[in-house]
């Protein structure tokens, strides 16, 4: 681990030099309008490690527990041991297992379906609220690579409809990447409230290792994330701190929707335009209607400031920081909710960007799932028996129907190519098993197409919403993804799979056919 401790700010533009303390995530004073370089390194306490050394127990930084390591050797050797010595035993085990775990995933995408069919559309505006009374929000937007995205990026961001003097824009850059740094130097030269903030070199290079860098320089009572391809709809700082206001004292954070702006560019375009419209306009508020804890998505988090240092911030060393975080707040008794508000991103446009992306960030979800069942018993006592079942469900469901699914294709096509046309036992309890892992195939694959299906067709219309039909590819597509997520587990663990942005979507309309609340 790198220990980075009290550091020098370089106030570029000003040509002053500015000393600034980092005790752990205490917030600095920082003016507005500054470009901040790479600081001068001093021995101190390791702001890299906040959560690593305050709770190790929830860092994926921590070696797994020893329970933890017996079960996935067990799994690892016993698996394939058992399909090569009795496959058809093996699979009736298997299946026995996973039927009521993966039965509980299907009946959660239906919940979601009924949630969203009879769900009202509220049309009534926002009441306005005077600047004097708004607080100073802090924006963070970590970029790698991404001198190319500058220019649409910071006119998004001016579009907010906050004042000017209450925004703390931070575009965080990483050492190594010049080019991002120079584009964006031009860009906010003559702006208040944007200022560029360098990342020292170290490890390991992850966005939530950025963005533990920059939480101490923030000068907000709120904190949103947003990445750099991120176009959020003007009203949503608005939204969100009205939502604040009026959510209680334990919301602690909100997620935006998140939705694509160019889902006709390519097949792959519109499958994950399908996946984010089902995810955030029709799962992720059932979840929150069931109370059950939300996985974050990666961008246009809000939270309130107090509850972010208090969670003991960002993971660097989980490469889905957002999903970690989100069940960490409700493990800590903060309530996360969604906010209806959209932030529209861009989609890899080829398979390749796509599979990278995805490998990311099942491999994220792993860590996040071996990370909190650590102690499963403190979990279930944290979470209470619904939010334990429903921590399971999402983030363990999604993973192993993933890695799942393609082996009941294998073993119906092994037995097909022996020529074993008895796919299903003739009698008995594994009959039953296997017809009930059968029927329970079929209601997934049915639930998750109407999901989608209805989803997409409001946001989207139905020209994109007929594309589900090809979700049983893309749901293969994913199990790919996760086969090499497991083997970047165990090889590079936090290892960061950078996705690129085309930048060449100016021309897109972001547009909804219907509001979706």
């Amino acid at each position: 681990s790198c220990a980075w401790g009290a550091r020098t700010a370089a106030a570029v533009l000003s040509c002053e030099r500015v000393a600034v303390s980092n005790p752990g995530l205490r917030k600095q004073q920082i003016p507005l309008g500054t470009s901040i370089c790479v600081p001068e390194l001093e021995h101190g306490p390791s702001w890299v490690d906040t959560l690593r050394n305050s709770q190790p127990e929830l860092s994926a930084a921590s070696p797994l527990c020893r329970w933890q390591r017996a079960a996935l050797g067990f799994l690892a050797t016993g698996l394939p041991l058992g399909i090569v010595l009795s496959p058809d035993a093996t699979a009736m085990v298997v299946m026995a297992l996973l039927t009521p775990a993966f039965f509980c995933v299907a009946l959660l995408r239906a919940a979601a379906v009924a949630d969203f069919a009879t769900r009202r559309i509220d049309g009534q505006p926002d009441a306005a609220i005077a600047a004097a009374n708004l607080p100073i929000y802090s924006i963070l937007v970590p970029l790698y690579r991404e001198a190319h995205m500058a220019q649409s990026l910071v006119a998004a961001l001016e579009r907010l409809d906050w004042p000017v003097m209450h925004r703390d824009i931070i575009f965080i850059t990483e050492a190594s990447d010049r080019e991002t740094r120079l584009a964006l130097e031009a860009l906010v030269r003559d702006r208040i409230g944007m200022r560029i903030l360098t990342v020292p070199p170290g490890a390991p290079q992850t966005k939530p290792r950025a963005l533990m860098y920059a939480l101490p320089s923030a000068t907000g009572a709120f904190v949103v994330v947003y990445d750099a391809e991120d176009e959020p709809e003007p009203n949503q700082l608005q939204r969100a701190y009205r939502r604040f206001l009026t959510g209680g004292p334990e919301l602690g954070c909100l997620q935006a929707r998140l939705n694509i702006y160019n889902p006709r560019d390519s097949w792959i375009t519109r499958q994950f335009t399908l996946e984010y419209t089902a995810l955030f306009d029709a799962l992720l508020p059932a979840v929150e209607r069931l109370q059950l804890p939300i996985p974050l998505g990666g961008t246009s988090n809000h939270f309130r400031r107090e509850v972010l240092e208090q969670s003991g911030g960002w993971d660097p060393y989980n490469v889905t920081e957002d999903a970690d975080l989100g069940i960490r707040l409700a493990r800590q008794g903060w309530r996360v909710a969604m906010l209806d508000s959209i932030t529209w991103e861009e989609a890899p446009e080829t398979v390749a960007s796509w599979l990278g992306q995805r490998t990311r960030w099942l491999k994220g979800w792993m860590q996040t799932s071996l990370v909190h069942l650590r102690r499963p018993v403190k979990l279930w006592e944290d979470l209470g028996p619904r939010g334990f079942l429903g921590f399971n469900v999402l983030m363990g469901g999604v993973i192993l129907s993933a890695l799942v699914h393609p082996l009941v294709y294998a073993y119906a096509i092994g037995k097909l190519w022996a020529g074993d046309l008895s796919l299903w036992p003739p009698e008995g309890w594994a009959a039953v098993i296997w017809w009930a892992g059968a029927a329970n195939l079929v209601f997934a694959y049915v639930v998750g197409i109407v999901l989608v299906s209805l989803s997409a067709a409001r946001r989207h219309g139905t020209g994109i919403a007929l594309h589900a039909a090809f979700l049983p590819i893309y749901w293969i597509m994913i199990s790919l993804a996760a086969y090499r997520a497991l083997v970047d587990l165990a090889l590079r663990p936090f290892h960061w799979r950078k996705t690129e942005h085309a930048g060449q979507h100016a021309h897109h309309v972001r547009r909804s056919t219907a509001a979706v609340r």
